[in-house]
């Protein structure tokens, strides 16, 4: 049986596909340099270490506390309709008729007394 050869590797090849698949990230490659912090994700907020100095440098960021106040709010307070058919079940709290407890026909109290 005849040892196959091992081909040479051709050096010009391999950086003509390495210059590729460089341009090609490149091209699709999004560089993003603004980072926040996941307003979707609950946050543990921390004590600082007793033996630190306390920093009152932080500035707030409103933009932030803006995105997060949404982000916690209830679907009735965000949207005016339900956008899903789960929503509309309990969307409209407010009753439609007020009621009145002496009226015999809507009022049914339970009555807890014993009787011997």
């Amino acid at each position: 049986m005849a040892q196959k050869e091992p081909v040479p590797i051709n050096f010009v090849h391999q950086n003509a596909i390495l210059c590729e698949t460089i341009r090609k990230e490149q091209k699709h490659q999004k560089l993003h340099k603004d980072y926040r912090v996941n307003p979707f994700k609950k946050i543990n907020v921390l004590a600082p270490k007793p033996n630190t100095k306390a920093e009152d440098d932080a500035q707030e960021d409103d933009q932030y506390i803006n995105i997060f106040k949404k982000a916690r709010e209830v679907p009735t307070e965000k949207y005016d309709y339900p956008q899903t058919e789960s929503q509309a079940y309990g969307w409209f709290t407010t009753p439609l008729i007020d009621s009145d407890r002496s009226d015999i026909r809507l009022h049914h109290p339970t009555n807890n007394e014993r009787s011997y």
